[in-house]
């Protein structure tokens, strides 16, 4: 105990939404390294739809942060060039379904030229990827495209879900020597939360349980935490004891850490806003499977969105998965 109140109180906290920590990480990383570089549709004056790159122009100037044609493949081709000749590139994707024209540059491209290589030319480059729905957006701007990404050998995929995570993760990101898919949870950027900016709480693609529980296990990544998080205190209203973790890493998963939990509680429920069909979900719930077998009391249930299109904002909600679709997966596997 006398050790964490002298953590506490050495450690430089301070409130901040998600979308304000991602602008302190980038302004963080840039004034560490002259050689990292932002730009992406709209980022520089305006700073950005969601405004997480406002005002890194003022501090850096137009040759540091600065806008792109309206062109994604452009956007990831030039990524790549600049990683070519030493630079870290930020390159912002301005909505997730606006990501799949440059799909070819990043699968067959950004995946793979380190390894084709031979690990000579690495790429050091962060694509920053606004994901998921929840905000009213009208067609291609809602998707959940992790599992595109998280499928494609030589690509790592995080996703954020908190402010702290945030600000740390950019910045780990940035530092990686390969190319990083930074999913950031649209819906959740104006959540506020305790950032710690003097210690980063764990390495980048590493798990974290957000919630102690002995009944089964709640496992849920970006936007969707704070729904597993309601469910979970949901859940302790009925005498339900409910452990919730943040995979935060989507490739590679940080599956010790999992399977630590799923022994102790021996149930699981996988909650995410894409369509379960060949998804995230399905990858866990198999390496679950296969791993922890002889520990597991149930099924692994997943609930996720519907095997549709995104659909119109009036429907969303009904899309989405909240806390009542989760709960109603936790019964059925405390059923068995």
């Amino acid at each position: 105990a006398p050790m964490r109140t002298r953590w506490v109180a050495m450690s430089n906290y301070q409130e901040m939404a998600i979308a304000k920590a991602l602008n302190a990480g980038l302004r963080k990383s840039m004034q560490r390294d002259e050689k990292v570089l932002v730009f992406g549709e709209d980022v520089a004056r305006l700073g950005g739809v969601f405004r997480v790159t406002e005002g890194l122009l003022d501090e850096f100037g137009d040759s540091r942060i600065f806008n792109s044609p309206i062109a994604e493949s452009g956007i990831v081709g030039t990524a790549i060039g600049l990683a070519m000749r030493g630079y870290r590139s930020v390159a912002e994707i301005q909505f997730d379904g606006f990501v799949f024209p440059a799909f070819n540059q990043i699968t067959t491209q950004l995946a793979r030229l380190t390894y084709r290589s031979e690990g000579f030319q690495q790429m050091p480059v962060v694509i920053r990827i606004p994901v998921g729905g929840g905000i009213g957006a009208v067609e291609h701007h809602s998707e959940s495209p992790e599992a595109y990404f998280a499928h494609t050998p030589g690509l790592r995929v995080v996703s954020p879900s908190n402010p702290n995570d945030a600000y740390w993760m950019i910045q780990q990101a940035i530092e990686s020597p390969d190319p990083v898919i930074f999913l950031e949870p649209k819906r959740r950027y104006w959540q506020k939360g305790p950032v710690n900016l003097d210690t980063a709480p764990l390495p980048l693609h590493s798990a974290r349980m957000l919630r102690e529980g002995t009944d089964l296990t709640l496992i849920a990544h970006g936007p969707m935490v704070a729904t597993a998080l309601q469910a979970a205190e949901l859940g302790a209203e009925e005498g339900t004891s409910i452990e919730v973790i943040d995979l935060r890493s989507l490739s590679p998963v940080d599956y010790p850490t999992l399977l630590a939990s799923v022994q102790k509680t021996s149930r699981v429920v996988i909650a995410q806003e894409a369509p379960n069909n060949v998804s995230l979900g399905s990858e866990i719930a198999a390496r679950i499977a296969e791993q922890a077998y002889y520990y597991l009391e149930a099924p692994v249930i997943r609930v996720g969105g519907f095997d549709t299109p995104y659909p119109p904002a009036k429907l969303e909600e009904e899309y989405l998965p909240d806390a009542d679709r989760i709960l109603e997966a936790v019964d059925r596997v405390l059923a068995y």
